[in-house]
């Protein structure tokens, strides 16, 4: 260790350590812009001058080693004069319109500006003339702006190891660029953010910034995109590894259920991905799948928390995502759970409305196996009807009895005989029951709940096959590949339709439609329709099926408040789940609608932290399963990296797929699985960098 002193001020600091840093540390600001804790010093910006006691001149504290006895002055006259002489020659290559840049407010050298003063206007002001380059993904390059600090070359080159921003020349004017000027993507850029993130100016920024959430969220938006909120990066990470048990014990921090939301996420996170602005999005779902098909449960199995008992007891209704979730992690924070399913085995909607051929039920049994071994007793075959009674044996309860009534369209011919609704016709699917379908089917309705019903009459062997929804084709809201791998499975598909009459005296024989030229809702939600005029069309079919959605089933006689569509009325859908019986809680699809199976379980975990609190509890259910590492930042070069193709799964081909309720879709293989991961852009990288260190930030600062 050597003592130094900064401006009076006696510091004990390491040997060698530099002395801006020194100074930072210690909460004594010098003002710097090239500088950056991350990156290599380099003294090219000239105002971190100091002065040291017995040298002459001045020298950059960034590279000046601290010794022992060292007397060093940081505001003098004459680096003041320094320091303002070095702005104006940054500022005269430095456009003026501070106001229209969108780094505005939030810019180092704005700051700095602020702190060492107006400039005198002695140097004469120069026009670099670089056109933007706005043609590269997620980045803008404005040239014009820069003041040749050497951040995002440094960033690049040593923090990253990827080289490929370097310092240019044209026209005798220095510029950071690639090599011939070639686009990011050929030049084989990682777009992992680092150079933006370093760039203390408008020069290398975000094309899209998001204003509207957290600096974390922005930077990884397939985490904050995903429900659960799992640590998307971080499992990819360890799948490029190898480290199948440590991905999935990432992914176990967050979901009881990864190896079915493997087999059936709605993959929002995808839709975030930033990789698709590149080429594609990560195949986020098959990898979330392969881990969990990979596990061993060596890094989760008996290591995940488990409170000391509290003696207060719990009863979750509904054996659903939502409340397995909610009964695992109430058993974890130290409570007697109770999970009583009405239907002969708990998984909800994933066991009684999603196709074997997509979920296959041993995973279903497998995970709830998991949350019985924590100690949830689990009842089946036992319906509750008023749940306000369970309060006599219970502290609280949570009804999590999901959206298993479907919804029948109030239209001509809905009572006909062949009208089926959607819940009703999966759950008879599912447990091996008649049916009651014919040879020619409508569905009606275009979400996957409604394309789950064609492909399953597909498999029961129904010949004709049509599907018809309001919503034009471009956004049906069903997944796309649920829309494609129905077309190759020989379902019509018919989007913009209007459904008119379903035809019949006493069975169905069909279904009137009209063409939509425009479909939208109003500020109360109700639907607004235009039909093309002299559209009409008739389809014939002996079976209709209602897919438009569900609802809870429930009624005012179970003696909780209930809300739009049946559902059970809470005080706020995340913040507060209680409703308008003290002691009951409720979550999932039976408070807001039918969602997915991510969103269930998000929803069970905030219940089991708001019910965890309202027994005494912290509400605190978090838990780290695996390791904790910090991520290599030096992630190097890989040729042809913005090129590479998303890793497709090995689907069987239509004819053999609908031959029955096999699984037809059999995930990415073993030799594409860590080149899919390799693919990942590791946003979360950008997170670690550390953040400016700004004048604003050092009370001695404002007090001088």
């Amino acid at each position: 260790m050597a003592k130094i002193t900064i401006d009076g001020v006696c510091l004990e600091v390491p040997e060698n350590k530099n002395v801006l840093e020194c100074a930072l540390d210690a909460g004594i600001y010098i003002p710097h812009l090239c500088h950056h804790k991350d990156l290599s010093p380099l003294g090219s910006c000239r105002m971190c001058v100091v002065e040291v006691e017995g040298q002459e001149g001045v020298t950059t504290s960034c590279t000046l080693k601290a010794k022992d006895g060292m007397v060093i002055r940081t505001k003098t006259p004459e680096l003041d004069r320094l320091r303002m002489l070095a702005l104006e020659l940054l500022l005269t290559g430095h456009p003026e319109d501070c106001s229209t840049c969108p780094k505005y407010g939030n810019c180092e050298l704005q700051t700095l500006i602020q702190y060492i003063g107006p400039k005198t206007g002695r140097l004469k002001m120069r026009t670099k003339g670089f056109r933007p380059q706005e043609n590269n993904p997620l980045l803008l390059h404005d040239m014009n702006r820069c003041v040749l600090c050497g951040r995002c070359v440094r960033a690049c080159n040593e923090l990253r190891g990827v080289k490929v921003l370097q310092y240019q020349k044209k026209d005798l004017e220095t510029y950071v660029g690639t090599l011939h000027n070639k686009l990011l993507k050929d030049a084989d850029c990682r777009f992992c953010g680092a150079c933006a993130e370093v760039c203390p100016t408008g020069t290398i920024r975000d094309k899209i910034i998001h204003t509207e959430v957290k600096r974390e969220d922005a930077a990884v938006p397939c985490r904050h995109a995903c429900p659960a909120h799992t640590d998307v990066p971080r499992y990819i990470r360890h799948i490029k590894n190898g480290e199948y048990d440590e991905a999935a014990a990432v992914i176990r921090e967050k979901v009881p259920f990864p190896k079915a939301l493997g087999y059936i996420c709605t993959h929002v996170c995808e839709l975030e991905c930033k990789r698709r602005e590149v080429s594609e999005a990560m195949s986020i779902r098959n990898i979330k799948r392969y881990a969990a098909d990979h596990d061993t449960g060596s890094c989760w199995r008996e290591k995940g928390k488990q409170l000391a008992d509290t003696g207060r007891k719990v009863c979750v209704v509904g054996g659903g995502p939502a409340g397995l979730t909610a009964a695992y992690y109430l058993r974890k924070q130290g409570h007697d759970v109770t999970l009583k399913e009405a239907l002969p085995t708990v998984g909800g909607m994933m066991a009684y409305g999603i196709p074997a051929y997509r979920l296959p039920r041993e995973i279903i049994a497998e995970e709830a196996a998991v949350i019985e071994e924590q100690g949830v007793k689990i009842e089946v075959n036992t319906r509750v009807e008023k749940p306000a009674e369970l309060l006599q044996e219970y502290d609280a309860v949570l009804m999590t009895i999901g959206g298993h009534k479907g919804v029948r369209l109030p239209m001509e011919g809905c009572d006909l005989e062949g009208v089926i609704l959607n819940a009703d016709f999966l759950r008879s699917a599912s447990m091996g029951k008649e049916t009651g379908i014919g040879k020619r089917i409508i569905v009606l309705g275009g979400g996957n709940v409604a394309f789950d019903c064609a492909r399953t009459a597909r498999r029961l062997g129904a010949e004709e096959i049509h599907l018809a929804c309001l919503e034009a084709r471009d956004v049906m809201t069903a997944d796309e590949e649920e829309i494609i791998q129905a077309q190759e499975e020989g379902i019509f598909v018919h989007p913009a339709q209007t459904f008119e009459r379903i035809t019949g005296d006493d069975h169905v024989t069909g279904v009137d439609f009209m063409n939509v030229r425009s479909f939208s809702f109003d500020e109360n939600r109700r639907a607004v329709i235009e039909k093309e005029e002299g559209s009409e069309h008739h389809i014939d079919a002996d079976t209709v099926i209602f897919a438009v959605g569900q609802r809870p089933d429930i009624t005012e006689e179970a003696g909780l408040e209930l809300g739009r569509g049946n559902s059970i009325a809470v005080r706020d859908m995340e913040k507060d789940k209680r409703t308008s019986v003290e002691g009951i809680f409720a979550a999932g699809d039976a408070i807001y609608g039918t969602k997915s199976v991510i969103m269930a379980i998000e929803s069970g975990r905030e219940a089991a932290s708001q019910i965890d609190r309202y027994l005494g509890g912290d509400g605190d259910l978090s838990e780290v399963l695996a390791p904790v590492q910090k991520p290599d930042p030096y992630i190097g070069q890989c040729p042809g990296f913005g090129y590479q193709e998303r890793k497709e799964p090995k689907i069987d081909a239509p004819e053999d797929r609908c031959a029955g309720f096999d699984l037809f879709d059999h995930g990415i293989c073993d030799a594409d699985i860590c080149a899919e991961a390799g693919r990942c852009l590791q946003c979360d990288l950008r997170l670690q960098i550390s953040r400016p260190r700004l004048w604003g930030d050092f009370t001695e600062s404002r007090e001088a």
